[in-house]
C-alpha cells in the first residue's frame, strides 16, 4: 500500500504544470503590432456573427489549450505521422472553430510578421468572445511563446464532466488555480453546449438506489432524456448548458441553485460546503461573478507560460 501511494504523489506530481517564469505584459505588442487586438477583435466578430457557436467554441479552446500543457497554443498543432495530437484526443475531437484563430494569425502575419504567438491570439480570442457576449473584459496578459509538443495522451489529463468537487480542486491546484478560480471558471459553461455523451450517464441506471442522478432536476432530466433518448446513435444530440446560450451571464449559476447543471462536475458545486457559497453569491450578483472570472481568466492565461518557445507562422504546424 505504500509502494502504491508513493507511485500515486509521483504520478499526480508528473502531470502537475509548473508555474510560469515568463513575464507576460499587457503592452507587449504596443511597439511591434499595436494593431494586433484590433485584427483579432474583428476576425473574431466576423466569425461569430456567420457562426453563432463560435464564442463558445473558442472559450473552450482557451481552457482545453491552458489545462494540458500551458497556454502555448499546442491544442492547435496538428497530428503529424507517428504522433497525435491534442485536437484528437478523445475529449477535443468537439473543439471546433480552429479556422478563427488561422484566420486572425494570417491577418496578424501581413501586418507584423512573426511577431504575435498563436498562444496570445487564443487568450485574447478568449477575452473578445466574453466581451461581445455581454460578459466583462479585462486587459490580457501577452507575450507567450508557442510550443512545439502537443500528444493526445496528454488531454486525460482535463477535468471530465463526471468529477465530484475533490478531483475539480485536485485538478485546478496543479494548475495554480483556488477554489474560488474553479467556480468562477465554471461559469464559462453559460455560453457551452454539451452533447449526450457528456451527462447520459446522470439520465440512466445512475446508481443501484437511483436511476437517475438524484441531484438532477426532474423536469431537467425528463427532457434531456427526449434529447437523449436510450440507444442514442446521433453523435449532434445534445443541449445547451443553460437557458441563455448565446448570452454570458450569470444564469448558470442560478440553475445549479435549482438542480439544473447538465454536466454532474456542475451540480456537485452546489452540493459541496466548499463551493457551494461561491455559487450563491455567483448567482445572487452578477458583477461579482464577472469580477472573479476576469480575475480568474488572467490566472489561467498565466498557466504554464513558457520562456523558451517559438511564434509560429502558421498555427497548425511548429517552424
Amino acid at each position: 500500500m505504500a509502494s502504491f501511494r508513493v507511485l500515486c504523489s509521483l504520478a499526480l506530481l508528473l502531470l502537475t504544470i509548473p508555474a510560469s517564469r515568463a513575464v507576460l505584459d499587457s503592452h507587449y505588442y504596443d511597439q511591434t503590432c499595436p494593431q494586433a487586438e484590433a485584427i483579432i477583435s474583428q476576425t473574431v466578430r466576423n466569425a461569430s456573427i456567420y457562426d453563432p457557436k463560435v464564442p463558445a467554441r473558442l472559450l473552450r479552446m482557451f481552457f482545453h489549450d491552458c489545462f494540458i500543457r500551458g497556454c502555448d497554443a499546442s491544442i492547435l498543432l496538428d497530428t503529424t505521422p507517428g504522433n497525435q495530437a491534442e485536437k484528437d484526443g478523445p475529449p477535443n475531437v468537439s473543439v471546433r472553430s480552429f479556422y478563427v484563430i488561422d484566420d486572425a494569425k494570417a491577418k496578424l502575419e501581413m501586418a507584423c510578421p512573426q511577431m504575435v504567438s498563436c498562444a496570445d491570439v487564443i487568450a485574447i480570442a478568449a477575452r473578445d468572445v466574453v466581451a461581445m457576449s455581454g460578459g466583462p473584459s479585462w486587459n490580457v496578459l501577452k507575450g507567450r511563446k508557442d510550443g512545439t509538443v502537443s500528444k493526445a495522451s496528454d488531454t486525460i489529463n482535463l477535468p471530465a464532466p463526471s468529477f465530484n468537487v475533490s478531483q475539480l480542486i485536485q485538478s485546478f491546484a496543479k494548475r495554480g488555480l483556488g477554489v474560488k478560480d474553479l467556480v468562477a471558471l465554471s461559469g464559462g459553461h453559460t455560453l457551452g453546449f454539451s452533447h449526450c455523451s457528456s451527462f447520459q450517464k446522470r439520465l440512466r441506471n445512475f446508481s443501484s438506489m437511483h436511476d437517475i442522478d438524484p441531484t438532477m432536476n426532474l423536469q431537467l432530466a425528463d427532457a434531456l432524456r427526449k434529447i437523449c433518448p436510450k440507444g442514442n446513435t446521433n453523435p449532434s444530440a445534445g443541449t445547451f448548458l443553460d437557458s441563455t446560450s448565446s448570452i454570458f451571464d450569470n444564469e448558470y449559476f442560478r440553475q445549479l441553485t435549482q438542480g439544473k447543471g447538465v454536466f454532474g462536475s456542475d451540480q456537485v458545486l452546489f452540493i459541496d460546503d466548499r463551493t457551494k457559497s461561491i455559487v450563491e453569491a455567483f448567482a445572487k450578483d452578477q458583477s461579482l461573478f464577472f469580477g472573479e472570472f476576469a480575475a480568474s481568466m488572467v490566472k489561467l492565461g498565466n498557466v504554464g507560460v513558457i520562456e523558451k518557445g517559438e511564434v509560429r507562422l502558421k498555427c497548425h504546424s511548429a517552424n
